[in-house]
Formats: structure tokens, C-alpha cells, sequence
């Protein structure tokens, strides 16, 4: 199909389309002549997965960009597959490894709490500074977000981690984007759950 066939198909004008073009989150076509080219299904695919990430997901296309990058780059182990998920939504090497001369970061209340908990997660993990912050302004706010309280919550995340995992097919290529797309666009879709689970027992309980 021509680039405006492309356009029709998925609802996309099509300066949008070469603009993804430009930018790279949409491969070339097959060239045609010197100023056309013939588009596929893949590329009807790809141009959806731009959308839902940066529609649905919120990304800028330049994390798009990356966070496609990590999907087509081979992996070889679960750790690996984590890190390219974390590096193409932060934009950075998201480890620093004590042993080759990295330095970690201070410790923190999320940091000292989730060594307690147990967790086997990187203490130089940007994540735990983002989840102190957070939690810190929860505490701000007066909501009651004690130890005991965020232990409850891990229980519950925990269980959700481990459907997330069980879902993560074997092969390392799809195992990059189920992890790397999946935690862009599934935690939208947790966000409204839990919203719509409150909502359900206030109503149950209620009555």
C-alpha cells in the first residue's frame, strides 16, 4: 500500500506518518520509485504501537523510539530483559555496579525499607529514590502511609508481579517486548482498575 493508503488504514494523516519516518520509530517502506514506497501490514502494526505509546501510554516519541530499540535488540537472560525495559523508559543506565567502581546511591526510608522487605532489587535503582520521594509526599499529605501500610501494599504488587512474569514468554526477543511495551501500556490499565475496585467497595460495603 502507498503511504496514504498507510494513512487511511490506520487513521494516521500522513505528515504524522513521515514524521514518524523521519524520526525513526517507523521503518522505511519498500521503495517503489525515487519518491514512493509500499507499506505492509507490519508497518499498519508498528504505526498502532507508535499510537498506544504515546496515546494511551504517554511517551514522548523520543522514549518511543528507545523503548522499540530495546524490542529488536537480542537479550540472552530475565536480568537483561528488566534492564532494557528500565533503560528505554528512563533514558539512562539505570545501574551502577559497586564493583566496578560505581557509587551508590544514599540511603533513603524506600531504600532502607525494602532491604528490610526482602527485596533483591539494585540499590542504585532510580526507582527507589522516585518511590521515597513519593512516599514522602504521601506522608505530607497526613494519608497514613506507614511501614505497616506499604507492606500491605508490596503484598498485593508482589501478586501482580508475578502474573506480569508468568505471562513473559520464553524466547528473549519476545520476552523484551511482553516486559518493555507491557509496562508502558498495562500500567494504565492497573491505574483505572484500582480506581474502579475502590469504587466497587465503597459500594458493596456500603450497602
Amino acid at each position: 500500500m502507498r503511504i496514504s493508503e498507510l494513512a487511511a488504514t490506520t487513521d494516521v494523516p500522513v505528515a504524522t506518518l513521515k514524521y514518524y519516518l523521519r524520526e525513526g520509530v517507523l521503518p522505511s517502506g519498500q521503495a517503489r520509485t525515487r519518491t514512493s514506497a509500499d507499506y505492509g501490514q507490519e508497518h499498519v502494526e508498528r504505526v498502532r504501537l507508535v499510537r498506544a505509546l504515546t496515546g494511551v501510554g504517554g511517551l514522548s516519541l523520543a522514549t518511543t523510539r528507545r523503548v522499540l530499540e530495546a524490542t529488536e535488540a537480542p537479550r540472552t537472560s530475565r536480568a537483561d530483559v528488566m534492564g532494557a525495559a528500565q533503560r528505554a523508559l528512563l533514558g539512562e543506565e539505570y545501574v551502577s555496579d559497586p564493583g566496578e567502581g560505581g557509587a551508590l546511591r544514599p540511603t533513603n526510608r524506600a531504600r532502607a525499607w525494602l532491604a528490610e522487605q526482602g527485596w533483591q532489587v539494585h540499590p542504585a535503582d532510580p526507582a527507589i529514590d522516585e518511590l521515597d520521594t513519593a512516599w514522602a509526599a504521601c506522608e505530607a499529605a497526613d494519608l497514613g502511609v506507614d511501614e505497616e501500610r506499604m507492606a500491605a501494599y508490596a503484598q498485593a504488587v508482589l501478586r501482580v508481579a508475578a502474573v506480569d512474569l508468568a505471562s513473559v514468554p520464553a524466547d528473549p526477543q519476545g520476552a523484551v517486548r511482553q516486559v518493555v511495551i507491557g509496562t508502558v501500556l498495562l500500567d494504565r490499565v492497573l491505574l483505572l482498575l484500582r480506581r474502579l475496585a475502590q469504587q466497587h467497595l465503597a459500594v458493596s460495603e456500603g450497602g
